[in-house]
């Protein structure tokens, strides 16, 4: 099955995942006029009244690319919602996406039959992530129009389970939009998804490098400095296991090495456990097993470039090999 036609406008196929603090407008519209789907978490506009002003930023900067450059078109943006019931902006954060009519949204922890209607009323895509074939089945079911399989090695709450293992579950009965998720950083891992029967690869980590994320200058420091050892799998800081960089443990006063489990309704136990007012995300920094790729704070443009040449490469040599 082909995808849909909002994503002929990619020049690579990649969709740049959106992260909690990080993504932001200036970083959406840089991945967009770079060619990649570039996304964030409606939660990160604050108040709820600045999301509309977000999106307005974003489609008016988009709108302004395209006049400039004709022959190459932005790549469309996207918006995550976190479906869950406790999350109380919902309601108010989807009128404001169907007001500006938002191509793609990506939902989280638990698909919703009303969240993929609404999507789809205002002419909508749903992708929905997952960390199973158990719940990928579910959120077709419900009416997601997609997939993002978030696999092992992923930032943030990742999952548990290989790529390999991941996909090939789903593709036995789905043929519908596929990203995958899981130590992405460099080209020749783009096209090792696809091969393995994605359609798209959902990079995260190696955004945080770049100059247009919303990150302090040490968060992105700290990403093209270290390698995969220095990530670490906790369910500590959240109630669900994620990966994180090992030395913002340290710095928040724990030992990355001996991190106790958590309660899954302990939100803050970082805290208490440090002794301080450490928190997940502003002090505890999320970050995905593939940043042994990263090496630099660069533009996001730059990124992409570096991401499309490698990627090119590696079809190349695939070619030449065959």
């Amino acid at each position: 099955m082909a995808l849909p036609p909002l994503f002929d406008r990619l020049r690579l196929p990649v969709i740049g995942s959106p992260m909690f603090i990080v993504s932001g407008p200036e970083l959406v519209i840089a991945q967009c006029q770079a060619g990649i789907v570039g996304s964030f978490p409606a939660l990160n506009a604050r108040p709820q009244s600045q999301l509309d002003e977000w999106l307005h930023q974003i489609t008016e900067g988009l709108a302004a690319h395209d006049r400039d450059h004709p022959d190459s078109p932005a790549a469309p943006f996207a918006v995550n919602q976190i479906v869950h019931r406790s999350n109380p902006r919902l309601e108010d954060d989807m009128a404001t996406c169907a007001k500006w009519r938002v191509p793609l949204v990506i939902s989280s922890l638990g698909a919703r039959e009303d969240v993929n209607a609404g999507v789809h009323g205002w002419g909508g895509i749903v992708l929905h992530d997952i960390i199973n074939d158990r719940f990928a089945r579910k959120a077709i079911e419900k009416g997601a129009d997609g997939l993002i399989a978030v696999a092992t090695g992923a930032g943030g709450h990742a999952g548990i389970l290989s790529p390999f293992a991941l996909v090939q579950e789903i593709r036995a009965w789905f043929d519908g939009p596929l990203a995958l998720s899981g130590a992405i950083a460099n080209g020749g891992a783009i096209l090792a998804a696809q091969a393995m029967g994605a359609d798209l690869a959902y990079i995260g980590s190696a955004w945080i490098a770049t100059e247009e994320a919303n990150a302090v200058p040490a968060y992105k420091q700290m990403v093209a400095d270290c390698m995969a050892e220095d990530i670490v799998y906790s369910n500590l800081f959240t109630g669900i296991h994620g990966n994180y960089l090992k030395p913002s443990i340290a710095a928040a006063g724990l030992d990355p090495d001996h991190l106790p489990d958590s309660d899954p309704t302990q939100m803050d136990f970082a805290a208490k456990a440090a002794g301080g007012d450490a928190k997940a995300w502003r002090d505890i920094w999320g970050c995905g097993q593939g940043i042994g790729a990263v090496d630099a704070v660069v533009p996001v443009a730059a990124r992409v470039a570096q991401l499309t040449a490698e990627y090119q490469q590696a079809r190349a040599r695939l070619l030449g090999a065959g």
